[in-house]
């Protein structure tokens, strides 16, 4: 099998220095000694290193369409491919790939490491020779990501810790399949519409805020003004708003009103947002605002960015937030 690798940089291919960890390894050498006397020639494996490497933290939505755009330049010559992923944004990244490659038609797997390959105590090796096992396998669909053992959808994960080896989870869904002797699969990824011929990802004015108890109306509406592009919300439970703060929910309405799309998503790890179960999101739902399911954060925001980068406004952003283009989101 022809397997593409997209290295973009992160901790996998980094080296210490005086300044701290920066990228200097080399990626490909390393992965065609472990591939040597394996059931993966490496003579059938191609390889794009970035330049410049990037640590993700300083990803945008440029990186996103930088990588898909490798992809496609590749496609011709490999059966499945492989990205090389800092840990910060990987899930960001992941999600973003799967909205712009729903008609790609073969196998994604993002992967990367919480230690550089270089240091003995490194689960690099373990992450990439996992991600490259999903590669072969023939049953990975899609944009996945790989990590600590477990085969996730691309767009239904988040990064919960900074150290564990096991560092990401899909908190709505699971995972898709988990290493071993076999490797054990326990679901496919959800169905969905797609999106025919993507238009390239854009850097969106969206502004993310994170509710707390005690925020005022008047800091509230400070941090909005001016207006963004988009607002999401991190609220309370299943997209709960204080409807007692004097003014709070009223900042929001009006933002509705004068045409910027209110997004409401959940600050519990594992949360389906429904806006109007409770009273205190009632005035929301009158307004307008989109509620965002049990969509991840990182899936919500890089699903706005990528519907924003189409075009999209008014009521076709509220259908397509609500509607799975690529298992992004449970439909019950």
């Amino acid at each position: 099998m022809r397997i593409h690798v997209a290295y973009t940089g992160g901790t996998i291919g980094m080296i210490h220095s005086p300044e701290g960890l920066l990228p200097g390894a080399d990626v490909q050498g390393w992965l065609s000694n472990v591939l040597e006397g394996t059931q993966i020639d490496p003579e059938q494996v191609s390889f794009t290193t970035f330049d410049p490497l990037i640590d993700s933290s300083n990803a945008t939505p440029a990186h996103w369409q930088l990588i898909i755009d490798d992809l496609i330049a590749h496609w011709e010559k490999a059966d499945a491919f492989v990205v090389l992923h800092g840990t910060d944004t990987m899930s960001y990244a992941a999600s973003a790939l799967s909205y712009a490659l729903t008609g790609f038609g073969k196998p994604v797997i993002v992967t990367g490491s919480q230690h550089p390959l270089g240091v003995v105590e490194s689960d690099a090796i373990a992450n990439v020779t996992g991600a490259l096992n999903a590669a072969i396998s023939g049953k990975a669909t899609g944009v996945t990501l790989f990590f600590g053992h477990h085969l996730f959808a691309g767009n239904r994960v988040t990064k919960f810790s900074s150290w564990a080896f096991e560092g990401f989870t899909a908190p709505s869904t699971g995972p898709l399949a988990r290493t071993g002797t076999p490797w054990h699969w326990y679901a496919s990824p959800i169905p969905a519409t797609g999106w025919p011929n993507p238009k390239p990802y854009v850097r969106q004015d969206i502004a993310v805020l994170d509710l707390v108890p005690g925020i005022s109306a008047e800091r509230l509406r400070a941090m909005l003004d001016p207006a963004p592009s988009a607002v999401l919300v991190r609220a309370y439970g299943v997209g709960n708003v204080p409807d007692e703060e004097p003014g709070l929910a009223r900042v929001v309405i009006d933002l509705i009103n004068n045409g910027t799309p209110v997004i409401i998503s959940s600050q519990c790890l594992q949360a389906e947002v429904i806006l109007g179960r409770y009273a205190a999101s009632s005035p929301l739902v009158k307004a307008g605002a989109i509620g965002t399911g049990d969509m991840t954060l990182e899936a919500a925001y890089t699903k706005l960015v990528f519907l924003l980068s189409q075009g999209l406004q008014g009521d076709e952003l509220r259908h397509w937030m609500a509607t799975p283009i690529a298992g992004e989101l449970s439909l019950h």
